[in-house]
């Protein structure tokens, strides 16, 4: 059930209904029952793969607190991780490890007899899994203390807003809602409902927008001028960040709606001033993941720069493989990794160029040159994000300076948005939503335009309401898109 769909649009207000009309201590009860027909509705089978690693989690977790010695400990939470990560291998990365055995055995002349398999990735199993993960990790370690109620905990792994694309939460935040659900306020109910709709908004009208120009240039790069793949690149940024984050944000509204908090996922990537930075913005509940569990066991930063850098370039290219089962995405993440490391051994040369440019004479000059160069960045690492294989990559990033020739000729630029089917005024909303969608962002994470929204007429708050659910229905693009995320 996608979060765009009208089916989720009846799901809703049903649930959100039923829900306060439940006696406190039931609701749990009725949330886990919602969360379960939310994620069974793209397949019934996803809910007992959802079951089974709920109940070995349930199971692990609170036998730890009895088991004396480490290595009856030990084996316990190798049952946890066992589970977890032979399911997440057996339907996401078994056909990447068999293929690439299967290419190396026929380079050698070697018959490989392992077949390939049919299994679907099922939806969100990327995130559920984390987060279970996360939790038997820290009851292991008695960061945390185990929930003796099965359905509670159920509902925790299950919980519908944010079960299949996050934020990954942690079991001290998420679990003492889920204990005392006594709903939310009028205005928090209104700020909830109001966030959703945005997230709707930058998904429906924005991302999905975005989508048709981008996709039909990475479709067929190689019939594009480097003018078109670099556009098509430069507005997947925004596609891809208002896609993950709109989902965010409605996961984030629905939640408050049912009175539950849920963790800021997104805080204005765009705007960060280093490769660094920008890990601290973006999906930042699976950055705190990695590092509160590769990063730190792995020693972090306390063993010297080497290590620093070899834990780094492991935590990044775990990540890219996390995002896809293909050798590309471990590609993207060893390349944001030798930025992150580039980023912190070439800052005292940056800061002296930055001296001798007399950069920092001119009050807020270098905060907007960081901002500049790191997005260029980012842009560069989209490429083979987006692309299809490292070898498209490859193409795109050789090609961006060519075909310029034609580039202002107004003949040219007509031909190009009938084959990426868009008109001019379509194109120029296309243009003015990713600043729109910056500056709207801004005002959500700034307590001064908060108050500043809040202090306005009544009138004029409902109407700037109805002018984006409004836009949302008569500009969004209505086909059931899945989001971006839900592939990972």
């Amino acid at each position: 059930m996608l979060f765009n769909s009208l089916e989720f649009a009846l799901f809703l207000p049903v649930v959100v209904g039923l829900f306060y009309a439940t006696p406190i201590h039931r609701r749990w009860l009725l949330l886990l029952v919602a969360s379960y027909l939310f994620y069974m509705a793209w397949e019934p089978a996803y809910g007992l793969l959802l079951l089974t690693s709920t109940t070995i989690d349930w199971w692990v977790s609170n036998r730890l607190p009895s088991v004396d010695g480490v290595a009856a400990r030990r084996r316990l939470l190798g049952i946890s991780l066992a589970s977890n990560l032979g399911m997440l291998f057996s339907f996401k990365y078994y056909n990447l490890i068999n293929t690439t055995f299967h290419q190396l055995a026929a380079s050698l002349g070697i018959d490989w007899p392992l077949p390939e398999s049919s299994l679907l990735l099922p939806v969100g199993i990327s995130f559920y899994t984390f987060q279970t993960i996360g939790y038997t990790v820290d009851v292991y370690q008695g960061r945390q203390e185990p929930e003796r109620s099965f359905g509670r905990f159920a509902l925790y792994v299950s919980f519908f807003p944010q079960l299949v694309a996050g934020p990954i939460e942690r079991a001290g935040r998420l679990l003492p809602q889920l204990r005392h659900l006594g709903g939310a306020g009028p205005e928090q109910i209104a700020g909830g409902l109001r966030l959703a709709a945005w997230g709707l908004f930058k998904k429906a009208v924005v991302a999905d927008r975005l989508a048709i120009l981008v996709d039909a240039v990475y479709r067929d790069p190689t019939s594009f001028s480097g003018f078109a793949l670099g556009l098509a690149t430069l507005l997947f940024a925004w596609q891809v960040y208002c896609d993950f984050s709109g989902y965010s944000d409605i996961a984030i509204g629905v939640a408050r709606v049912l009175g539950v908090d849920l963790m800021k996922n997104f805080d204005q990537p765009h705007l960060s001033r280093s490769m660094t930075e920008i890990w601290t913005r973006w999906h930042i509940s699976l950055s705190i993941w990695f590092r509160d569990y590769i990063y730190i066991p792995l020693g972090g930063n306390r063993s010297g720069p080497v290590r620093w850098a070899i834990n780094i370039a492991v935590v990044f290219i775990v990540s890219g493989l996390w995002h896809g089962a293909s050798w590309r995405f471990a590609a993207w993440g060893a390349l944001h990794a030798a930025l992150v490391i580039g980023d912190r051994f070439t800052r005292p040369t940056r800061d002296a160029i930055a001296a001798a440019l007399g950069i920092d004479r001119v009050p807020g000059l270098r905060p907007v040159v960081q901002i500049v160069c790191t997005f260029v960045l980012w842009f560069f690492t989209l490429i083979p994000f987006r692309a299809s294989s490292l070898t498209e990559a490859t193409y795109i990033l050789t090609h961006l300076v060519s075909g310029w020739e034609r580039f202002g000729d107004p003949e040219a630029f007509a031909l190009f948005l009938s084959r990426v089917h868009l008109d001019w005024s379509m194109f120029l909303i296309c243009l003015l939503l990713c600043p729109l969608v910056e500056l709207v962002d801004y005002g959500w994470r700034d307590p001064r335009w908060q108050e500043r929204a809040r202090a306005l007429p009544l009138l004029v708050r409902w109407g700037l309401d109805y002018l984006v659910l409004f836009s949302i229905l008569f500009l969004g693009v209505w086909s059931d898109t899945p989001f971006m995320y839900f592939q990972f």
